[in-house]
């Protein structure tokens, strides 16, 4: 049995402030209906954790084996450990990384979600998201699995948004894009959080809405940095077209 690990965008990106070394951030983010991986359990003759994918990473590196040790540390399910000696995961890679979709984060969630369901660990929803947030900052709103919502805080606050999800077209320039370095820039230069006054009431807007009264540079705080940084993404902004996370891909709504 395969699992299917969805694309997000975010129609919206704002910095609201910082915590810590972490910003903070007031996002819609929208799951992409078709564009995902998927994952499934595939047979191990190793005594390694086995991870079979197009992956540009070391395993160990990878947010699935991450989540891996994450789900161990807070269960210390002995049942957990013995499983992936005879078992590994296998993923095919349909999102493109480095691209603001939230691939890897997705991969982290769906991959816990596997773990709870096939081994009956018997996790709450908020177990898995506290669990996926040690991996990285996305991986709650996967976890929740809902189609559209706001998220906040440094990405721990994942509140379900009702509305019909958009048809949403992508494309992903070849431009591997380091979203440390996005962020890092951000702070440098662009720092200008948004007010509290106008953080809620750009969280009670509609995604149509918000697309329809912002440009990519209004819509996405990490759009300007990310242009600073990585100039040739001049040659792929085309109007109407929107920036997802810190990039490099763009979406437009239909």
């Amino acid at each position: 049995m395969s699992y299917k690990a969805y694309a997000k965008v975010n129609i919206f990106l704002k910095i609201t402030g910082t915590r810590g070394n972490y910003h903070t951030l007031a996002s819609r983010f929208m799951r992409v209906e078709n564009l995902y991986d998927e994952l499934e359990f595939i047979p191990n003759r190793s005594d390694a954790f086995l991870l079979d994918g197009n992956f540009g990473c070391e395993t160990r590196q990878n947010t699935i084996y991450k989540a891996y040790a994450a789900l161990l540390d807070y269960t210390k399910s002995k049942e957990l450990k013995e499983f992936f000696i005879k078992n590994g995961v296998g993923v095919q890679k349909r999102i493109p990384a480095f691209a603001g979709l939230g691939g890897g984060s997705s991969d982290a969630a769906t991959f816990l979600h596997m773990c709870n369901d096939s081994l009956a660990l018997g996790l709450r929803t908020k177990e898995l998201s506290e669990i996926g947030a040690k991996v990285g900052a996305d991986v709650p709103f996967f976890i929740y699995n809902f189609a559209s919502a706001n998220v906040t805080g440094i990405g721990e606050n994942v509140e379900r948004f009702d509305e019909s999800p958009l048809s949403l077209e992508l494309f992903t320039p070849k431009i591997e894009i380091s979203t440390p370095a996005v962020y890092k820039r951000y702070k440098e230069r662009f720092f200008r959080p948004i007010s509290l006054e106008k953080e809620k009431n750009l969280l009670q807007k509609s995604s149509q809405e918000a697309l329809s009264e912002m440009s990519k540079e209004e819509a996405n705080d990490l759009y300007l940095p990310a242009l600073e940084l990585y100039p040739e993404l001049h040659e792929y902004a085309q109007e109407g077209w929107f920036f997802s996370g810190s990039g490099s891909s763009f979406f437009r709504a239909f």
